[in-house]
């Protein structure tokens, strides 16, 4: 039984192929202006990698923000659902799940089985994702894989209190006029995205095996800033964090091609 899931997301589109609970192929592609474009691309994209096609399929599931644009799927469910979905199959001991996406923010609580229990989300603004960092990473003349390293190396962080992005990129730019060190503002950007998510998680409760998902989990310095306060440490999943959306959503694919199947 092959199945796929696809995510479309506000800055990428992901998508995955499973076969008999084995990935055999997944892409992330840039957004376009149509989310069903950017779906079209990233399932192309994985279908060429594993050489199907879409007739191969025995169901496909769409998620994310552009879930119902998803032309090709036979249906659709929650990102919130699908990340809670794909993270606790790579890690049964998962039970909190923050996804650290291009222009909103989620902390997913499950139980043991995986099913969705609470969650917090901010979609209000885009302070503490990664929309935020690319315009944090453009004020400091910075390209956006820079700033995890360089926030690493930081020994005296910057506060940045501003709650709105637009505040803190002038906020950024008076601390370099200040004579702030790039790293220590780097730093500061990074633990104020921590922050923001400290309070999501707060509502749902802090667990002890919790793990980060989404493109900003790739970065160190965000990463390195959660666990801090937290006092946790993040479980590293075995597969690309940004992919765990559309995972979940090929899981949940397969389940319902198996109940179609009994039916």
């Amino acid at each position: 039984m092959i199945v796929a899931g696809c995510d479309v997301g506000s800055l990428t589109g992901k998508a995955v192929i499973l076969s008999n609970g084995t990935i055999l192929a997944h892409s992330i592609v840039p957004t376009t202006v149509k989310p069903e474009r950017t779906a079209n691309n990233a399932m192309n994209a994985a279908l060429a990698q594993c050489g199907l096609t879409r007739e191969d399929m025995n169901y496909i599931v769409g998620t994310g923000y552009g879930r119902v644009k998803v032309p090709f799927a036979n249906s659709n469910i929650s990102e919130i659902t699908c990340h809670g979905k794909g993270a606790h199959f790579l890690n049964q001991k998962i039970r909190l799940i923050i996804d650290v996406g291009g222009q909103d923010c989620k902390v997913i609580k499950v139980n043991e089985k995986g099913k969705l229990l609470d969650f917090a989300m901010n979609d209000k603004c885009a302070a503490g994702t990664g929309r935020f960092l690319e315009t944090m990473a453009r004020a400091l003349e910075l390209q956006l894989d820079e700033l995890g390293p360089l926030s690493l190396a930081s020994r005296n962080p910057v506060a940045i209190t501003a709650q709105c992005s637009v505040f803190a990129e002038t906020e950024v730019v008076s601390r370099m006029a200040d004579g702030a060190e790039v790293v220590d503002i780097v730093a500061g950007i990074h633990d104020a995205v921590a922050s923001r998510i400290m309070t999501l998680i707060m509502k749902v409760g802090l667990e002890e095996d919790m793990t980060i998902t989404g493109g900003v989990a790739k970065n160190a310095g965000v990463v390195s800033c959660i666990q801090r306060r937290t006092g946790v440490k993040a479980v590293a999943l075995p597969v690309d964090p940004q992919i765990i959306g559309a995972l979940g959503a090929a899981l949940l694919a397969e389940q319902e091609a198996v109940s179609n199947k009994c039916r």
